[in-house]
């Protein structure tokens, strides 16, 4: 089947602007929630993550305002669960002027999470976080 060249530039402009003004949608269809495979040991993170890590069973203190804060999953890369399920925490990145890329975000109640996750790409990639 030969597809016109004005209808085929119609259904790519269409596709583009799907794409640029809905980018999570488009990023929901092709992205996986995270595989029990991709796990990452406390001893294996960043000495900082596991600080972090340690603070969070702890309850805090915390050194950024935003900890703590619910974490929507909007990347949809995390298990679904009901909006407040998951909150985000910073892991310090050294000589980083701002907040950096490296989370962890957990699952649960606070001192004792369902689940933990640590992301050193703000939110591309997660990984299981285990003891």
């Amino acid at each position: 089947m030969v597809i016109p060249k004005a209808l085929s530039k119609l259904a790519l402009t269409g596709y583009l602007l799907g794409a640029l003004c809905f980018p999570m949608a488009a990023q929901a269809r092709t992205a996986a929630p995270v595989e029990s495979a991709s796990v990452v040991a406390v001893s294996e993170m960043p000495r900082q993550g596991a600080e972090t890590y340690e603070r969070i069973l702890q309850g805090g203190p915390f050194a950024y305002e935003k900890d703590g804060v619910v974490f929507g999953n909007r990347e949809r890369l995390l298990p679904q669960q009901k909006r407040g399920y998951y909150r985000e925490y910073t892991v310090k990145t050294p000589g980083s002027r701002d907040r950096g890329t490296r989370r962890i975000i957990c699952g649960g109640q606070p001192r004792t999470p369902d689940t933990c996750y640590y992301t050193a790409d703000h939110y591309g990639s997660f990984r299981k976080i285990v003891p």
